[in-house]
């Protein structure tokens, strides 16, 4: 393995809502306070997310572990913004699964509803947060060498990193789609160590431009040209998820290495 550093770090505190970079995370078991600690759901207590509602996209939140605030922030600069305070508990559906939140009282649910046209409500899991695969992917990665992969098949310069939504971003492998191989392997980010349990499969919320939503790029046509047939954990995988096995501090610019 290349010597490998952390090129970005991208968190959104709500699911769904556009990814923004960050300096430096805590990873814990249960992956970073500040990720994906909310989710969407709509008239029928179901998750919604960026596949539905790609104007998402255009919302970027900014919350505050330690003090419990939470701010959103729209197109034209206008926000909502408030300390989180919790309603009684709600019985939602997250994808397939039972899952028990409490709304966050306040001008969240209004807001995002007057936003993108149609009620949705903003909550706090009780027993998860918006992860897609819990603890066992409380930490997502894909490499620069697979994006510039993928950006020469599509026959763009480049590909942003956003698209995808993954929490780390690293520089520094030689070849494409190495981190495939980590899977089952520990990894050292940071300050932090990682098993690494499997492949991102992708779905057509990569289709949309990270700042607008709008539908821009067939990503799942470009990966199922060339990836279709590869022997990994999810169909169309394109970067890697794992399990934090050791807490700590990870930083742009720190060493990626396998234990």
């Amino acid at each position: 393995m290349a010597a490998a550093t952390v090129n970005a770090l991208q968190t959104t505190p709500v699911k769904g809502l556009r990814v923004v970079a960050r300096e430096r995370v805590q990873l814990t078991a249960t992956g970073v306070a500040e990720d994906r600690r909310f989710y969407l759901v709509d008239e029928r207590a179901r998750v919604v997310n960026g596949k539905q509602l790609g104007m998402l996209n255009e919302i970027a939140a900014a919350y505050d572990h330690a003090a419990r605030t939470l701010a959103l922030t729209f197109p034209g600069g206008t926000q909502a913004a408030g300390e989180i305070e919790l309603g009684a508990p709600l019985a939602t559906r997250f994808h397939s699964r039972p899952a028990q939140a409490h709304e966050l009282l306040g001008p969240f649910s209004s807001a995002l509803s007057e936003h993108i046209g149609r009620p949705v409500r903003i909550v706090e899991g009780i027993d998860r947060s918006g992860i897609d695969r819990g603890r066992r992917g409380a930490v997502s990665l894909v490499s620069l060498a697979s994006l510039g992969a993928l950006a020469r098949i599509a026959g763009a310069a480049t590909i942003d990193s956003r698209r995808f939504r993954m929490l780390v971003v690293v520089d520094g492998l030689e070849e494409p789609h190495e981190e495939d191989t980590w899977v089952g392997e520990r990894l050292r980010l940071g300050g932090a160590v990682v098993r690494v349990r499997g492949h991102v499969g992708r779905c057509n919320v990569t289709h949309r431009h990270p700042e607008s939503g709008a539908v821009d790029l067939q990503t799942l046509d470009l990966l199922r040209g060339y990836r279709a047939d590869l022997d990994t954990t999810e169909p169309l995988a394109f970067g890697v998820y794992g399990e934090v096995l050791q807490a700590g501090s990870v930083a742009v610019g720190d060493p990626v290495g396998l234990r």
